[in-house]
């Protein structure tokens, strides 16, 4: 079967963040100092020169930009100063837009406007829903329990209504990533058995991320900062989300603090702030090489989440002091920036939460399929081809 090019692969790709593809002449550098680089997953360079070649339908079913941290030893190490580290931040980016059904992931990372405008219309919906419901039966005065402006069992509805539909959307997507790594970009049968003997694989790479602290391998530090940083805003919402959507009641019940679920909500904010204002500082200082270039929707990831870490304080301070109006209002304002933070999640930077470790998961189920494959192909080369 032949293979389809698209020569304007490399221009359309600019528009997701990679710029310098053009000024790769296949060194090879990149590869050699990538502390995660292999025989089977030969990366940065395998994926710049498919993405020179036009051959986006072979990058759709590979697995190496998700295996990519970005630690930017790559990026620092090119002669060229072609950036393959940014480049496969953006082929990431892309990934996320061909998983996605809907077409809104794409939309987003070529358009800034539209993602703003996107984020604009959700939370102004989210806000008059909101005064609408708590005027209609509530009182703005009263935080929680009889006559509550926005009581807490309203709210855990509302949350897992969302998380429901967030459900839906990642599924689906994450069963596409699936299809086109595991059926349409292998060329034999994975047994299935490989599935399970991986499964580990999933919570492992999800809750510590350790293959990015690998990335301190070629550095002078014991730890990677970098790495630390993000374990921490990365558990730090994943926290948060699981007290919203579990714990809501307990939450907002007060203004006495129950520390055996508050203890986790501080300690997630701090995780959060720590993360927000580390990203924020270094996009704005760009110390790194990992920060020498933003895209819009990286932008937009560390402004509205750090919005949702300042009022989600704000209300906490406001509950507990007992300005419980001031509470309520600035509650809604929280949940105006949350909303559209939960929506655009599955076709956002955020989806980086699910595609990753799935993505190490089936890497491992790969990388053990092609090991024994070539065993048996040793004793049998007659029938294996």
């Amino acid at each position: 079967m032949a293979t389809r090019v698209n020569p304007m692969f490399i221009d359309d790709l600019d528009r997701f963040g990679a710029e310098d593809v053009k000024l790769c002449y296949q060194c090879g550098d990149c590869s050699t100092v990538c502390p995660h680089a292999d025989e089977i997953y030969k990366f940065p360079r395998k994926s710049m020169r498919l993405l020179q070649m036009g051959l986006e339908h072979k990058i759709e079913t590979t697995l190496e930009p998700w295996l990519c941290y970005y630690c930017g030893q790559c990026s620092e190490q090119c002669p060229r100063e072609a950036d393959p580290g940014e480049t496969m931040m953006s082929l990431r980016r892309w990934l996320i837009s061909r998983y996605d059904f809907t077409g809104i992931a794409r939309l987003f990372f070529k358009s800034r406007l539209t993602e703003v405008l996107a984020i604009i219309v959700i939370a102004l919906l989210t806000g008059i829903f909101l005064f609408y419901y708590g005027f209609s039966g509530g009182n703005i005065k009263i935080y929680d329990g009889e006559g509550a402006f926005l009581p807490s069992s309203f709210i855990h509805k509302f949350d897992l209504t969302i998380g429901a539909i967030l459900a839906v959307f990642l599924l689906i997507n994450a069963i596409h990533m699936w299809y086109l790594v595991m059926v349409k970009g292998t060329s034999f049968q994975v047994p299935w058995w490989l599935y399970i003997k991986e499964l580990y694989q999933l919570p492992w790479h999800f809750l510590t991320q350790k293959r990015y602290a690998e990335c301190e391998q070629k550095h002078e530090h014991p730890v990677f900062m970098p790495w630390l940083i993000h374990l921490g805003l990365m558990l730090g919402y994943v926290t948060m989300l699981i007290l919203v959507m579990v714990f809501i009641e307990q939450l907002q019940s007060g203004p006495e603090i129950q520390w055996s679920v508050h203890i986790f909500g501080y300690l997630a904010t701090i995780g959060l702030v720590a993360g927000t204002v580390y990203f924020i500082r270094n996009r704005l200082k760009k110390n790194y090489i990992q920060y020498k270039k933003s895209h819009s929707t990286d932008w937009v990831f560390v402004s509205l989440l750090f919005i949702i870490v300042l009022t989600g304080i704000g209300q906490h301070i406001f509950h507990r002091t007992g300005l419980y109006e001031s509470a309520n209002i600035t509650y809604v304002i929280h949940l105006m920036a949350v909303v559209p933070w939960l929506f655009r999640m599955p076709f956002s930077k955020w989806a980086h939460l699910i595609y990753r470790p799935l993505a190490m998961y089936l890497a491992a189920i790969r990388r053990e399929a092609i090991l024994r494959r070539e065993e048996v192909k040793d004793f049998y080369p007659v029938f294996i081809k």
